[in-house]
């Protein structure tokens, strides 16, 4: 299977079309249309559902849609490689990759990226959002070259430091809901009203555990993976959202305010990545930045 050919694949599926995807690809529409055969044979299944004559629609089958997405993460792959051995050996300068999760210790990050493009000006920084799942994910596919989560790491897996940065588990709420008159928010507070936790908690962990109750026994409303638009349903009453805090802004004009939960509970902040990982040389300039930045604080 050829580049090229995943190239042309993903035209299409983009396109939904052989003939707009040959045109935009500036091939013949039999020669593109060969080219797709010709993969489907190797592969001995069909990516494509050709239409009709009056309907040249194409749309992608079961198969074809697991290969348009492993098709982009090749790609992905394929011109991060091509970055990273076109970058001058005489300049420090190309791309540095990582997954997150909303959190306010991304300030630490922006603030080591900050510094760092001051002395180099050609390094350039590419953030994925999402939760330790996906951060995870990203990593063990060679996507990303450092996760931020805020668990413990598999150290048969990865390597990791400890980020000098916590953060603080609380509640999310209308400033005019009952329990915004409370500094802080006990499990009693919440067993009866509607909460809304993030997906990866909805399987179970400190949450369950500070509640002292399995999560079957509570009101789940809905589970979210961003909280940005797990506070849009907050502010229309759908129900209190256990987050972190410092994500969403309550300051000012917003209808939303924050409280800790009690007793307190904080996610310590690590920065993994891969055992055995061949950084580029930005990459491995970022992991010294914020090597030292740990070593500072924990020293």
């Amino acid at each position: 299977m050829e580049i090229r050919v995943l190239q042309y694949f993903l035209a299409i599926a983009r396109e939904q079309s052989i003939i707009r995807a040959a045109e935009s690809l500036h091939l013949s529409q039999p020669t593109l249309s060969t080219q797709i055969k010709n993969m489907e044979e190797e592969l001995g299944k069909q990516l494509l559902i050709r239409g009709t004559k009056g309907s040249r629609r194409v749309t992608l089958t079961e198969e074809g849609m697991i290969l348009r997405k492993r098709a982009e993460e090749i790609l992905n792959l394929v011109k991060k490689a091509e970055n990273e051995i076109a970058c001058p050996c005489h300049a420090l300068a190309g791309d540095v990759y990582i997954g997150a999760g909303e959190t306010d210790g991304m300030r630490l990050l922006a603030k080591a990226a900050g510094n760092l493009k001051k002395l180099y000006p050609g390094i350039h920084y590419h953030i994925s959002s999402g939760n330790a799942v996906f951060v995870k994910e990203q990593l063990d596919k060679g996507l990303i070259d450092f996760g931020i989560i805020f668990e413990t790491p598999d150290c048969g897996r990865y390597e990791s430091i400890k980020l000098p940065s916590k953060d603080l588990w609380g509640v999310l709420m209308p400033k005019d809901s009952p329990l915004a008159e409370k500094e802080s928010v006990s499990p009693e507070d919440l067993r009866d009203q509607p909460l809304l936790i993030s997906q990866q908690e909805a399987e179970g962990g400190r949450i369950s555990r500070w509640m002292k109750r399995r999560l079957s026994d509570l009101d789940i409303t809905m589970t979210y993976n961003l909280l940005f638009n797990a506070s849009l349903l907050v502010e229309e009453g759908l129900g209190y959202a256990i987050c972190f805090d410092g994500i969403i802004n309550t300051s000012g004009d917003s209808r939303l305010c924050f409280r800790p939960l009690t007793p307190k509970i904080e996610a310590e902040m690590y920065m993994i990545w891969k055992k055995y990982q061949v950084f580029s040389r930005p990459a491995e300039k970022f992991l010294s930045v914020m090597q030292e930045i740990s070593e500072c604080h924990s020293g």
